[in-house]
This record gives C-alpha cells, sequence and structure tokens, in this order.
C-alpha cells in the first residue's frame, strides 16, 4: 500500500477513536455496556479486536465485506444488544469504503455517473431502514437478520459474474443520465466503452438494498456487484468499484441514525474497525498464497452458522 494510503487509514482511524472517546457519556455508556461481573472492562474490547483481524482475513479471502461478517457474527455469538451490534457493523463497512473509495476513482473504475443516482436513492432509503430497524422489536429483527443472511448465502452459491456484459442499447434513463464510461482493461490493454441498460429495474432493487443496510447494518456490497453487473449491465471490475465507493455514501446515512440513537459506542467501534482494517492488510497478503474456491467455501459455511444462530435466537431457541 502507498504512503498516502496508510496515512488515510490512520487518519481515519484518529478520527474515530476522537470522536468517540472525547465523550464522557459515550465513555460510560461503553463501560456500563461492555464490562460484566465476570470479566476486567478490556477483556471484550480485546476479543472484539481479536475476532474483527481474523474476520478482516477472511473477509478479503472471501470475497466479502467486513459488514456483512460482523453483524451475524457478532450479534450471535457475543453478549451485545442487536443495536449496538448493527451500528458498529455500518462504521466497519463505512471505514473499508473510504478507505478504498478514493484509489477506485482515481484509477476511474468508480464511476461517479453510476453512482451518484443509485447513492440518492439507497442513501435514502437507508436512513428510512435504520428508523425502522431501531422501531422494531430486537426478535423480529434477529429472525430477519436470519434469513437475510440465509439468503446471502444462497446468493453467492448461485449468483454468475459476467466479466463484461452484453449490452446492445442503453435504455433512455441511462442515457438521459448519460451513465456510461470509459476505462482500460490493464491485463489486456484493451479500451472498454460501457454502458448500462434495464436502469429503472436497478433503481428499484436499490431501493430495497438500501432498506437492508440501514435495517441490519450490514455493507451492501453483496447485494450491489450483482444489480450492477448482472441486472444493469455494467462490467464486473466498474460494479465491483462502484458499490464499494457506493458503501461510503450509504452506510454514512444509515450510521448517522443510529449515533442519534446512542448505539454507537467507543468500546465496541475503535477494537472493530482497527482489527477489520489490520486483518484486510494481512488478507491482502495472504491473497496470492490462499485458493480462493476454498476460503469462498469458507466463509459461506460461516455465514450459514451464523444465520442459523440469529434466526434460532429470535425465534427463542
Amino acid at each position: 500500500m502507498k504512503r498516502s494510503g496508510k496515512l488515510f487509514v490512520i487518519a481515519m482511524l484518529c478520527f474515530f477513536l476522537v470522536v468517540f472517546m472525547i465523550s464522557p457519556a459515550y465513555a460510560k455508556t461503553s463501560a456500563e455496556t461492555l464490562a460484566t461481573n465476570s470479566h476486567v472492562w478490556w477483556f471484550w474490547p480485546l476479543v472484539l479486536f481479536l475476532v474483527t483481524l481474523v474476520m478482516g482475513i477472511f473477509a478479503v479471502l472471501g470475497g466479502v465485506g467486513g459488514g456483512v461478517l460482523f453483524v451475524p457474527i457478532i450479534s450471535g455469538f457475543f453478549p451485545f444488544h442487536l443495536d449496538f451490534v448493527r451500528g458498529t457493523g455500518l462504521l466497519v463497512a463505512l471505514s473499508g469504503a473510504l478507505a478504498a473509495g478514493p484509489g477506485l476513482l482515481k484509477m476511474n473504475l468508480a464511476s461517479l455517473r453510476l453512482a451518484i443516482p443509485v447513492a440518492l436513492i439507497a442513501s435514502t432509503c437507508a436512513i428510512i431502514g435504520a428508523m425502522i430497524g431501531l422501531a422494531l422489536p430486537t426478535h423480529i429483527i434477529q429472525i430477519s437478520l436470519g434469513v437475510t443472511i440465509l439468503g446471502i448465502c444462497v446468493l453467492m452459491l448461485t449468483a454468475k459474474k459476467s466479466v463484461l456484459p452484453s449490452v446492445p442499447e442503453a435504455d433512455r434513463l441511462s442515457s438521459a443520465l448519460r451513465i456510461y464510461g470509459v476505462y482500460q482493461e490493464l491485463s489486456t490493454g484493451e479500451v472498454i466503452n460501457w454502458k448500462v441498460h434495464r436502469t429503472p429495474v436497478g433503481l428499484l432493487l436499490f431501493v430495497i438494498i438500501g432498506i437492508m443496510a440501514g435495517m441490519f447494518g450490514l455493507g451492501a456490497g453483496w447485494a450491489n456487484v450483482p444489480v450492477l453487473n448482472l441486472v444493469m449491465g455494467a462490467p464486473l471490475k466498474i460494479s465491483v468499484a462502484t458499490s464499494k465507493f457506493l458503501l461510503s455514501i450509504t452506510d454514512t446515512s444509515a450510521a448517522w441514525i443510529y449515533m442519534n440513537r446512542g448505539c454507537v459506542i467507543p468500546m465496541m467501534v475503535v477494537p472493530s474497525l482497527v482489527g477489520i482494517m489490520l486483518g484486510s492488510f494481512i488478507g491482502v497478503r495472504l491473497l496470492k498464497f490462499a485458493k480462493p474456491t476454498f476460503i469462498r467455501w469458507i466463509v459461506i459455511a460461516i455465514l450459514a452458522f451464523a444465520g442459523t444462530k440469529a434466526l434460532s435466537k429470535g425465534l427463542g431457541f
């Protein structure tokens, strides 16, 4: 990673640390929430750091965002209230997006023309989703989360990817919004002109994606990429990069709702962010040695187990 990228990550982590730790009210809430009679106050932050460190490694190797692993695993196996987990999960997904976003824009892979109309819809719906999620009873959210995670497993098992989808002609809406672009495929040196179609269907699907992202505190990359790539016809690299950039907008909108309700506490956020980011750095270095298919199956198995746990917890089993 370039020096500027490392400085950006360090500055971002310091920002979160300063914002949350300067508030005595938040610090007091953190201690009361995470401390138990049987453990010292730093026990759960340390465990969170270690678990998210491993989680960050597997997220990179499995090709998924850290947020989609964080919420089901932490809510299912840790003694934290679901509201705190969802608030932290949004910031976990947001941190990865903020770290990657500037570089993706600079490389001309993340498309602003594609991202802006999608982000407007998804971020607005994420706010609505966060308000719905905080209003519903916890067991209802747990059941819905379990079903959603199991659905993600099915999606990961069955979804196909198209490196360069066939788009015979751009539709009227994408033409009016000027959603098109050019990028160079470095592996072949080919310059690719791309455009999209089925834009109204894609934007409608992002209404659902935004609500789910805000309601469950999940990074929505698992849903963004299939919609951008398979439904709207954007090239795979453009879809992945634009999805990562989208998270920095969508998750920010929902995260403010959780922060306003007091559902973001420093003793969960700080160790989780540090663990995820360090794990991601390690995962990138291990990526060239790992077997992607094997890791992918491990990630699917972990998600299936966590989804089942969330579903059983919501049902009271």
